[in-house]
Parts: C-alpha cells; structure tokens; sequence
C-alpha cells in the first residue's frame, strides 16, 4: 500500500488498485483511491475517481467515525457535501480531520447542525481561524454557531492583536516597561474588552520592567487564587477600592474614580502584574484590592519607598496578609515608625503582633496596653511586656 500511494509501485499495479482490483482493507482502499486520484497518470486517476464514486455511504460513514483512518480520507470526505448530514456530523467531531478541510465544510456546508458542532472545538478554532471566518460568512450559521465562533475569535485573536499592538508603538516610544506589561495583557474580561484608550492612560503608569520583578514570593498554590473572578464581583471589588479609599481620607474626584475604574476593570492577574510594576498611583489604588494576592504584589513593587511602607503599614483598611509581609521586610522591619504602626493596626494579624511587640518601646507599650482599638490578646501581651521589663 505504502507503494502504491508513494507512486514506487509499477504501473500496472497501480492501475490494479485504482479500479478497486487489489484483495484490501476498506480503510486502505479509500487512502489508496484519494491519493490516486491526484496521480499524474491520468487513466491511473480517471479510475480511482471513478471506483471512489462506487463506495456507499455506509463505507464513508464507517471511515468518517473512524479513530484510524487517514486524515486524508476525510479531507475528502469533508469536502463533498453531497455525502450527507449524518457522515459531515461525524467528519466534523473526527479529531484527525484536518483543520483546512473543516475550514472547507463549513463554508460549503448549507446545515446549521454541522457548523454548531465545529464552532465547538474550540481549540481547532484557536488553532486554524480560518475555520472561524469560514463559519461567520456561511448564511446557514445558526446564532449559536455563531456566539461561539465570535466568542472565539474575540477572546484568542481580537485581545492578542490589540495587546500586541499596543504593546508595538509603546515599545516604539520607547516605553519597555509598559510594552511588557501589554505585550502579555489580557485585555478582554468577561466578554468586555478595555478600550486602547483606557490601555494608554493605564500605560502612563507602568514603570518597572520585568527583569526588575522578583515572583518568587508568589507559590504555584496561591497564584490559583488569580484564576478566575465574575464579572459581580470585579464590580463589588471596584467599589470596595472607592469606599476603602474614602475611608482613609482619600478625596474621591471623578478623575480619581474614573481611574479606579479603568485599572480594577481589568482582570486579577493583569491587576497583579500592574501592582509589582505601576507608579505610585496604581499602587495606591491597587493595595485597596480585595484579591489579597493583587494587594500583596503591590509590596514586591521595587519602588515602594520605606515612607510608602510607613503609610500603608498604617492603613485600616488593607488585608492583614499585606501587613504581614511589611512585618517580614528585613529593611522596613528595621524602622521604627513601620514596626509601631503595625501593632497599632487592628488589621495587623495576631502572630505578627506578638512577634513585633518585643521591640516596641516602653511608652509606647503603656499606650497600647490601654488601647481598645486592637485585640485583647495584643493588649495583654503588651502588659506582660511592660511588667517584664519594669522587674513585675
């Protein structure tokens, strides 16, 4: 067989198989006749034409369903729409059908059914998008076929082609870090894709490149949390952010909330990479994130200053894993004024507080011992602290 379909065999022999004469398989025989029909010989390929137009539609639905036959045989099979529905069904849900001949069915196709049960292999439409322009121009599309196959090319060509553009002329302008951080953005959330506009004016305030961002504080298991986020509750998050910054005395101008807008509409993951490499301003807003991982990123941001540590050791309105990580910063861990905010915050997780307390100073310990703002475990430990030092 090998022979024949390579053209090695002689002629005669050839010819024996194109008119269906060899003692073969089914399954061999149909590969045989679709490669002999594209012989340069033309009696060679007049006869496997004509031996194939003598198979029944059982012997093509039977090669159609099968997981061994040859991806050319049901390119062929693909490409004959008058072979029927039921074989086309099964030539579509084949995984060895080539990607070209289904692009070649489903604009030849006149079922809706069909085109359906392509537009639901979604990975062959991410892996020949020809296939998706060939099922939006075939007037058969049912709306369904047609939600999944826009759905498709919106998520896996429209969002790379506008990341990766903005990603070019912010490179162009010479904007690396910016560049990067695009070059790899989703910017399509929840069937919503954030505008070029909005991609400049978040552009703006990127700032550290990726060879500056050390990840390493972020395990596989934690990083699961970025994996998913509804469209509720990205809205809950946006005006979580605008009221914890209110509460912390922050004025909230329609410039400032529009802001808080454009950068929480994006998704968690682009939230956190925005956090380790923004300016102060995106850190600002991003530290308010209810995701705790987007939040804690903002601390392994290199350009958080010791007085930007200061402040948001301060905040009542961070997550406590976010103090955390302050307590753990050996440099910041050095300063007074971030060591004293932190067993002042009531946010502050309780271990922490313990391990702190031991270097605060004495009058300061006094205060604490008496204020109700913090934990009643914290205020004891502050007295035994007290009374230990003063010989009790």
């Amino acid at each position: 067989m090998q022979a024949i379909v390579s053209g090695s065999a002689p002629q005669p022999a050839r010819l024996a198989a194109a008119h269906g004469l060899l003692p073969l398989a089914q399954s061999d025989l149909l590969e045989i006749l679709v490669a002999l029909r594209e012989s340069d010989d033309a009696e060679i390929s007049r006869a496997a034409q004509a031996t194939l137009e003598t198979q029944t539609a059982e012997d093509f639905l039977i090669a159609a369903k099968s997981a061994e036959i040859a991806p050319s045989v049901l390119g062929y099979v693909a490409s004959h729409t008058q072979l029927g529905p039921e074989i086309h069904e099964a030539v579509a849900m084949n995984n060895r059908t080539p990607d070209e001949a289904i692009a070649l069915l489903a604009s030849a196709t006149t079922n809706g059914t069909i085109l359906e049960l392509i537009a639901i292999n979604q990975q062959r439409l991410v892996r020949a998008s020809s296939i998706i322009e060939a099922i939006l121009s075939n007037p058969a599309r049912t709306p369904e076929a047609e939600r999944r196959a826009r759905e498709t090319h919106q998520e896996f060509f429209e969002k790379e082609r506008g990341a990766q553009q903005i990603a070019d002329e912010l490179r162009a302008q010479g904007k690396t870090a910016a560049a990067e951080f695009f070059a790899a953005a989703e910017l399509t959330v929840a069937g919503e894709t954030l505008s070029a506009d909005d991609a400049w004016l978040i552009a703006q305030h990127i700032e550290v490149s990726d060879d500056e961002i050390d990840e390493s504080w972020l395990p596989a298991e934690i990083y699961e949390e970025l994996m998913s986020e509804s469209i509720e509750q990205r809205r809950a998050n946006i005006e979580s952010v605008i009221k914890r910054e209110q509460l912390e005395g922050g004025v909230a101008t329609d410039e400032r909330v529009s802001m808080i807008r454009r950068i929480m509409f994006m998704g968690p993951k682009d939230r956190m990479k925005l956090a380790m490499k923004g300016d102060r301003e995106a850190r600002g807003i991003l530290i308010r994130d209810s995701n705790k991982v987007v939040s804690c990123a903002v601390i392994h941001n290199p350009r958080v200053s010791e007085q930007e540590a200061e402040l948001i050791s301060a905040m009542r309105t961070v997550d406590g894993e976010v103090l955390r990580q302050i307590a753990m910063n050996r440099s910041w861990a050095r300063k007074y004024p971030i060591i004293h905010n932190l067993v002042r915050n009531p946010r502050t997780p309780l271990p922490t507080v313990v391990n702190v307390l031991p270097r605060i100073h004495t009058r300061d310990l006094l205060i604490l011992k008496e204020n109700r703002n913090i934990s009643e475990a914290a205020r004891k430990q502050a007295l035994r602290i007290t009374q230990a030092r003063a010989g009790h």
